[in-house]
């Protein structure tokens, strides 16, 4: 990984691991008929590590059950990494306690995937909103407070005079608007958007994004931008990074990866973009299927699908490193000049 003056958030060699062998009884296997114990674990990130920039939008994309979405959340905290580090200005974050953890919960922030279902359905617009600014802001006045909410209502695209309704009483985007209004209660830096546009429609989307670039623009924020939707990347990225089955792929600016792409996977997900006329473009057809995280390929994770597969592959774990176009890629096929 490339050294970054300017990083914000620093991820160094993470994994994430869920055990979910159950209960006693759902551990219980007969081998040569005598029972043992035995234990199920998903390898949901295997040794991620890149860099944040100050004032960037990071996306990364991949294939569903990838990790995206679980490298977002142990990035702010929510699930705890297994190993590896995580620092915030420099700040190692990934072992506070709680407590410790108050002042970094404020200045990083999470909209959802689904707007309905990260809203307390009990409480009104202006309770959501009020409830993190009183507990990081506790000196407000309630006056204060009243204000901020309309304030960043009104940023968001919307009506003030709508804060005592519930969230049932909104549209899809309206319902996205205010959780992106809740994270920008408490002036954040860090903001991970994982899937905020993938439920709403076309037409809403483009809003969505557009307010979200604004946002960035207005109050100088950072995002990990976690989407399926290469379209959408392409028009709102500065880099992108391409996940597959909880690894690091390719890490590339946007021009770098859409102009030339360097891994065999990501050249396989962008020659699946549909457009209107296009030609001489052949589709890339992934063989096999994709394995099961609980059971991860030997080597490279991808070598049990890549054309370019060799015995090294299949034994050896790539390491990310730079390439001449100014990307960074784990492939021992790019490394030997085969492909």
């Amino acid at each position: 990984m490339t050294a970054q003056t300017d990083s914000l958030v620093r991820i160094t060699n993470v994994v994430k691991h869920f055990d979910i062998s159950g209960g006693f009884l759902d551990r219980i296997s007969f081998s040569g008929g005598l029972p043992t114990l035995t234990r199920t674990t998903v390898k949901a990130l295997n040794s991620v590590s890149l860099d944040i920039r100050q004032g960037e939008i990071l996306s990364v994309v991949g294939e569903s059950g990838c990790g995206k979405s679980t490298l977002g959340r142990t990035v702010l905290g929510l699930y705890p990494p297994t190993s590896g580090e995580i620092a915030f200005r420099g700040q190692r974050i990934d072992n506070l306690s709680p407590k410790e953890m108050l002042p970094f919960r404020r200045k990083m922030q999470m909209v959802f995937q689904d707007p309905y279902a990260s809203l307390n359905p009990r409480m009104t617009v202006r309770q959501i909103l009020e409830e993190p600014t009183h507990f990081h802001f506790p000196d407000l006045s309630g006056s204060q407070v009243q204000d901020k909410v309309a304030e960043v209502m009104c940023q968001v695209g919307v009506d003030p005079a709508w804060a005592g309704r519930f969230p049932h009483e909104f549209s899809g985007g309206q319902r996205q608007r205010i959780s992106i209004a809740r994270a920008l209660m408490v002036d954040p830096e860090f903001i991970v958007a994982d899937e905020p546009i993938s439920a709403l429609d076309v037409s809403i989307q483009a809003q969505i994004l557009n307010l979200i670039m604004d946002c960035q623009e207005r109050f100088g924020l950072t995002y990990m931008f976690i989407t399926h939707d290469l379209s959408v990347v392409e028009h709102i990225s500065t880099r992108v990074a391409v996940m597959y089955l909880g690894t690091l792929c390719e890490l590339a600016s946007k021009e770098n990866l859409y102009g030339d792409p360097q891994h065999p996977y990501s050249r396989a997900l962008l020659s699946a973009i549909p457009k209107l006329g296009r030609k001489g473009v052949a589709h890339i057809r992934l063989k096999g299927e994709v394995p099961t995280p609980i059971h991860l390929p030997t080597g490279c994770v991808f070598h049990t699908r890549c054309p370019h597969t060799d015995e090294r592959c299949r034994r050896e774990i790539p390491a990310l490193r730079d390439l001449p176009n100014g990307s960074q890629a784990a492939c021992h096929a790019l490394e030997e000049g085969r492909i």
